[in-house]
């Protein structure tokens, strides 16, 4: 495995890491003895990121047991912000949760440090200033080493850059944004500001959440267990273009899975990319494209399916700026609307 710097944190990271959604009992792998197994042959291959969340259901529970007597050669990376039941004061970024929050992930990680804490999703209820607060001062006592940020639009990048500098407060030192061949969009703004910046990048959903796994295919049958969840795996546009580089992907000589990854942490942007696996099978298959280079000639081509920079369709995972979601904020009150 080859290593990576991940931004200018000074941590080396493997360009594959290891997402654990799938880890969830509740939603992926039912058996936690045999995720615990999973995880540990992928530190064995030589990945050394681990990636979840404490809204992962029994992920980070699951992630701790894995790392005993492993955890000091583990980039260990969790993630806060999204609700943990209907108390509206569990969720965001405020010192008030992280603080909280912090505390219990640690506990469920059997751990005394997170080397890399984010911010899961953008909180437009709390001033940036707030939630960079409260995650310095877990830096300074040493319960986090560094802190990120995920699937933040480029705007929001740069205000947290620009808010830590003015107010001494650590920065965003990580973002973790969606990015496959089907969506490109982060190409146009998000890793060149997170460049521009030394951010190192953790990207997430290089599959297209399943899309992108062979198992989809245009007029049959979907076999993927949460197609009936996510509308982005039955949508027509989205499935031609599969159809288009699953030809590419056999032309080239290498399964779809190989492409997809090897695309991504092709990008100059890119430091690692989360493997979302829930099988051994599903792990191992991966891993026997841990070595494959695209040539520019392949790289062309998928320029020609996906243009740079685009997206074919959006992720129902993906974030929703409040001004797209409130129709208040989109609308004129109607008397204004009238007197104009």
């Amino acid at each position: 495995m080859k290593y990576r710097p991940l931004g200018r944190t000074g941590i080396k990271v493997s360009p594959y890491a290891l997402g654990t959604l799938m880890f969830a009992t509740a939603i992926g792998n039912p058996d936690p003895d045999d995720s615990v197994r999973i995880i540990r042959k992928a530190l064995d291959a030589g990945i050394n990121v681990v990636d979840t969340s404490d809204a992962y259901g029994d992920a980070e529970d699951v992630v701790g047991k894995a790392l005993q007597g492993r955890r000091e050669h583990v980039v260990l990376a969790t993630k806060v912000s999204r609700p943990m039941g209907t108390d509206p004061n569990q969720q965001g970024g405020s010192r008030r949760w992280i603080t909280t929050a912090v505390e219990n992930s640690l506990r469920r990680l059997q751990t005394d440090y997170i080397d890399v804490y984010q911010l899961q999703r953008p909180d437009p209820a709390t001033d940036v200033e707030e939630t960079l607060s409260v995650l310095t001062d877990l830096i300074r006592v040493g319960k986090v080493r560094t802190i990120g940020s995920s699937t933040t639009p480029a705007s929001d990048i740069v205000e947290a850059q620009w808010v830590a500098e003015r107010r001494g407060l650590a920065r965003f030192r990580t973002e973790q944004p969606p990015y496959s061949l089907l969506n490109r969009g982060i190409e146009r703004e998000v890793l060149p500001v997170a460049q521009r910046f030394g951010m190192g990048t953790l990207v997430w959903g290089p599959f297209a959440q399943g899309l992108l796994t062979g198992r989809v295919r245009k007029g049959q049958e979907n076999t993927l267990r949460r197609a009936k969840l996510f509308t982005h795996l039955n949508d027509e546009r989205r499935l031609d273009v599969v159809e288009q580089l699953i030809t590419l992907a056999a032309e080239a000589g290498m399964p779809l899975t190989h492409l997809a990854m090897a695309f991504t942490i092709a990008h100059p942007g890119v430091s690692s990319a989360l493997l979302g696996v829930r099988t051994m099978e599903h792990l191992d298959g991966l891993l026997t494209g841990v070595d494959v280079v695209l040539s520019d000639d392949v790289l062309d081509r998928v320029d020609a399916i996906v243009a740079p920079g685009s997206d074919v369709g959006t992720l129902d995972q993906d974030y929703v700026p409040p001004a797209l979601l409130d129709l208040e904020l989109r609308r004129r009150p109607l008397r204004q609307r009238s007197a104009v």
